[in-house]
């Protein structure tokens, strides 16, 4: 019952945080962090007890499904350089870094212990990032680039770290073959995240409840981590795969369905973004209490390492910026204030704890695991110096950079959007052929639809009409005439939503509106 209870009290402190982020323009999971590590000071708190091995199924499956609905395959088209340098090449040297310091820092630690540390410490959390960046209006091309990489670099460092423990626990080999296993885990990984969303439009198809329909999209990202977890494969890419199959699939009349699958999955992802950090402070606290004094002297070289994990990000987006600039802006940051903003931005978050507690108590002889506890410090410290101060003072950082986005180019871009939705609906009206034989009076309702419609859309507001409506003698016909605009105009938006140059962001907002505008039509 203890359980139960500590579960239901973070889930309402996530709830508290939330209010008390929107006061004072703070990211919520933080506070969510820091409350929780306060929480444990109270006599008798009880401890929240989860096996390692269950942390991550729990939690990555939902709040990385929630991430990549809020992308594309196009967008991952375009970005496929930056995945490859950021969520594979950057992990690897961070790796690499971390694992050498550690292994001059730490007697005895070994090699494969050493790179398990570095693969802890080095992929930066995409929820944190998430949670974070929306509330200082950052700029949507960061914003994108930060989501590419938190949605891949977690499969990479995972990878690594089984490896490196493989090899410390078992003696087995540590070397190239890491990069066979992850390519093949890649590759069937993504297999299994087609199939899952192939298998969901199907169920879908089959299910009339809106509801019904929303819960399945809950059960899917689960059922594909599990599933490629069990065929040796990536389950973070195949829930990401998965994630965006099934945006890719979406249907133009879906609209009732959509508005009750976000406003679900807005449930969820804040409820179970703020359980995930709640126990990431309780585990840290843990961690303190656990080590008691002998923490002191882990403490140079936790900060050693935290410092070396944030210089070696700010050296590597400096390397890409300066590439940008010679491929005329290929590569995403373009100034010194972009690498400023990606670097502080790196924050690591529920991969690192996890990993972290993964590590064996002992190896088969008996003996403790190399320089165990120095890791987990190390990892833990890694974890509140890049998720607490960044999280803490990017607004401050964002306004002393000027970096705040005004939102200009959002509302341009949704402006020519909603412009190519009115001209798909005008061009399916033209091509109706009961529209085409109506007389000039009703031709006029048609247009002040149209008009209206395309109004609604820009300034996002909604008006319910319907009680104007029947007071029309063309009421039915008013109907059928926002019906056939709207179909058109949904599936142009979700035809766009799927090309290059496209936000997704921006056409699920637009999409939104046109939803909306469906479910408060007259009957």
């Amino acid at each position: 019952m203890e359980q139960l209870v500590l579960i239901v009290g973070l889930l309402f402190a996530t709830v508290v945080a939330v209010g008390l982020g929107d006061r004072l323009k703070l990211p919520y999971p933080v506070l969510m962090l820091i409350m929780a590590g306060a929480m444990t000071f109270i006599p008798g708190f009880p401890d929240l007890q989860i096996s390692p091995e269950l942390i991550l199924p729990i939690f990555l499956p939902p709040l990385l499904f929630a991430t990549a609905q809020k992308s594309s395959w196009s967008v991952f088209r375009v970005r496929w350089r930056t995945i490859i340098l950021l969520a594979v090449a950057l992990v690897v040297v961070s790796t690499a870094m971390v694992a050498g310091a550690a292994w001059l820092l730490i007697p005895g630690i070994g090699l494969p212990a050493a790179v398990a540390l570095g693969a802890m410490a080095a992929p930066p959390d995409p929820v944190a990032v998430d949670s974070v960046a929306g509330r200082v209006h950052m700029p949507r091309r960061l914003i994108t680039v930060l989501q590419s990489e938190g949605l891949f670099n977690d499969a990479a460092a995972i990878v690594i770290f089984q490896a490196a423990v493989a090899s410390a626990v078992d003696g087995e080999p540590f070397g190239a073959g890491v990069i066979g296993k992850f390519a093949l885990g890649a590759v069937i990984a993504v297999v299994v995240g087609m199939l899952m969303g192939w298998l969901t439009g199907l169920i879908t198809k089959l299910i009339t409840s809106p509801v019904a329909r929303s819960a399945v999209t809950l059960v899917v990202p689960f059922a594909a981590y599990i599933l490629a977890e069990e065929v040796h494969a990536s389950g973070v890419i195949a829930v990401v795969v998965t994630a965006l199959e099934m945006k890719r699939h979406a249907r133009a009349e879906d609209a009732t369905e959509r508005i009750t699958r976000a406003a679900f999955w807005d449930v969820v992802e804040l409820l179970v973004t703020g359980l995930a950090f709640g126990l990431v402070g309780l585990e840290v606290r843990e961690v303190i209490k656990t080590e008691g004094s002998a923490i002191w002297g882990m403490i140079p070289m936790a900060v050693a390492v935290s410092v070396l994990v944030i210089v070696v990000r700010f050296l590597w987006f400096g390397m890409l910026a300066l590439l940008s600039r010679k491929r005329e802006g290929e590569l995403p940051p373009t100034s010194l204030k972009d690498v400023v903003i990606l670097t502080w931005c790196g924050m690591r978050g529920l991969a690192t704890l996890a990993l972290a507690l993964a590590l064996p108590v002992a190896l088969p002889s008996g003996d403790p695991f190399p320089g165990r506890h120095e890791i987990i410090v190390i990892a833990c410290a890694v974890l509140l110096a890049t998720l607490v101060l960044p999280g803490l003072t990017l607004p401050w950082l964002m306004k002393v950079l000027k970096a705040t986005d005004d939102g200009v180019e959002e509302r341009e871009a949704a402006k020519l959007l909603s412009l190519r939705a009115q001209e798909a609906a005008v061009a399916a009206l033209r091509a109706d052929e009961v529209i085409k034989n109506l007389p000039p009076e009703k031709l006029e309702l048609v247009k002040s639809r149209m008009l209206r419609l395309h109004a609604e859309l820009l300034d996002g507001s909604l008006k319910d009409e319907g009680a104007e409506l029947r007071r029309r003698r063309g009421r039915e016909l008013a109907i059928a005439v926002q019906t056939i605009a709207l179909d058109a105009a949904r599936q142009e938006v979700l035809s766009a939503r799927n090309e290059p140059e496209t936000d997704p962001e921006v056409a699920d907002r637009v999409l939104r509106q046109l939803d909306l505008r469906t479910m408060i039509m007259p009957e």
